[in-house]
């Protein structure tokens, strides 16, 4: 209870943060004036009065964050957060007369806030704007991380800032200090974001989206999140023009924001160039986007500028966990959706807003391998693996082997669970990888032209523990059941 206490306590102060995000649906609401504004109030006073309570029994327990109460908290933080997320569907879900469960409205929000893309609602175009809003917001929020929004913004968090900084990012780096504090690191990487949206946004609405749909589509692209106010998706435009744009941001989303952060600050973009895993994640999407268009002309799939408009714009969308879509790609050659899904794996930079493996850990096996075979040949030699020019250390490759054999396991473990279910193979295994890189975009009866209601809720459970533990990178929430954790 000592470890826990002083975690509930910053939790709440969380849940007060996310039920002022309640505003924005609450304010699309009110401006597009579909009468679900009740719904919006209701639930930032729960939130708000589960806040309260929390504080007042906790609030003598301050004391600063150790890392073990950073894993703690970010693991509370993405399995409560969606509890409270759920709340608006579920009330204005049944306004509408569309009831939803708490399951699939608990999918939903998870879905949203890890940025995943996977949706159980159909008739989008009919929704309430407030309810689109309120989705593709979620998928915003959750891009960066709201934990690192928070300590951008509160004080509060100051003392034990660093720990829920590197339990929050993403990827094998976490240790690299950006600026002296954490604070400010995660200010200006939050600054990079919002500047990142806000052209997103004025793109779209230059190219002919109307300001609604170009803040909904800026949400999902700048997280990569994927989800739409459409149907269609992106086939609702029927614009190469706006495709092009969704392009360009998405691959600049998927590389590392600390970056950009770095090249602002200094007003020298080289090093952004020489960054080993950006050059890696650009030849991977762009050079996979040519591929699988080459693939599409030489099998008469389309005439070639069509192929190369198709091809690049579905692998980087898919490759970068987003999941834009213009057209049903199961129907092509098979080649082409299971590369796209396995890109997805891989195909984003650590510190970005993607899901999955991440380039960087993929480059240090890569080269982690290659140092074995090496010593195979000469097994005196002194060979050191290098990220770039910078020496990696044998605790952060020990880290990545255990980050991918969970990884191997829990994506074994959850498609076995699915098929036990009577679910088929390639159905099964696509959603589960789909759920653990946070890409939404599966294969089998989940395809673009269908969503995750064909799923009974056993199933969407399963998917919803997938994507929670590919958020969290699967070490952090599988180290809180280990026995050694809570040990003094």
């Amino acid at each position: 209870m000592n470890d826990i206490l002083p975690v509930l306590r910053l939790l709440c102060v969380l849940l007060a943060m996310f039920a002022g995000a309640l505003l924005v649906p609450l304010g699309a609401s009110v401006y597009a004036d579909d009468g679900l504004w009740e719904c919006y109030v209701v639930s930032i006073l729960f939130t708000l009065l589960v806040s309260a309570i929390l504080w007042f029994s906790t609030r003598k327990y301050q004391r600063e964050l150790l890392p073990r109460h950073g894993v703690m908290l970010v693991s509370m933080v993405w399995v409560a957060l969606p509890l409270f997320a759920a709340i608006p569907l579920m009330l204005a879900s049944y306004e509408i007369h569309r009831p939803m469960s708490f399951t699939h409205a608990y999918f939903e929000s998870v879905s949203g806030l890890t940025t995943t893309g996977s949706t159980v609602m159909s008739d989008l175009d009919q929704l309430p704007l407030s309810l689109n809003v309120w989705r593709t917001f979620m998928q915003w929020i959750g891009g960066m991380g709201i934990l690192i929004l928070a300590v951008a913004v509160l004080p509060l968090l100051g003392v034990g800032a660093s720990q829920l900084f590197k339990a929050e990012a993403a990827g094998p780096v976490k240790d690299t200090k950006l600026t002296p504090r954490m604070t400010e690191t995660a200010k200006g990487l939050w600054g990079v974001y919002f500047l990142f949206s806000l052209f997103c946004a004025l793109g779209y609405w230059w190219a002919g989206m109307t300001p609604e749909d170009a803040i909904m589509h800026m949400f999902t692209t700048v997280s990569l999140g994927g989800l739409s106010p459409h149907d269609a998706s992106f086939a609702y435009f029927k614009s190469p023009l706006m495709e092009s744009i969704a392009v360009f941001f998405m691959l600049a989303a998927s590389c590392n924001f600390a970056l950009y952060f770095i090249a602002l600050r200094k007003g020298n973009w080289r090093g952004f160039w020489r960054d080993v895993e950006m050059r890696a994640t650009m030849v991977a999407l762009v050079g996979g986007g040519l591929f699988v268009a080459l693939l599409l002309w030489f099998k008469d799939v389309y005439a070639p500028l069509d192929a190369l408009r198709m091809g690049l714009f579905h692998v980087i969308s898919v490759g970068t966990t987003t999941g834009y879509t213009t057209t049903d790609y199961l129907n092509w050659p098979v080649f082409a959706p299971v590369f796209m899904i396995m890109l997805s794996g891989v195909a984003t930079g650590a510190g970005s807003t993607g899901g999955g493996i991440k380039m960087a850990r993929m480059l240090i096996l890569l080269k982690q391998a290659r140092r074995e075979m090496a010593r195979i040949i000469h097994p005196n030699a002194v060979q050191p693996v290098k990220l770039g020019h910078a020496v990696v250390e044998n605790r952060m490759i020990f880290a990545v082997l255990a980050f991918m054999l969970m990884y191997g396991a829990t994506v074994i473990v959850l498609s076995m669970v699915l098929m036990l279910t009577d679910l088929d193979p390639l159905t099964a295994f696509s959603a589960v990888l789909a759920s653990v890189h946070c890409a939404g975009s599966a294969m089998g009866r989940l395809g673009p032209s269908s969503s995750y209601a064909v799923l009974n809720d056993f199933q969407l459970w399963v998917c919803t523990l997938g994507m929670l533990l590919g958020r969290l990178e699967i070490l952090s929430f599988i180290a809180l059941l280990t026995p050694t954790f809570w040990r003094r």
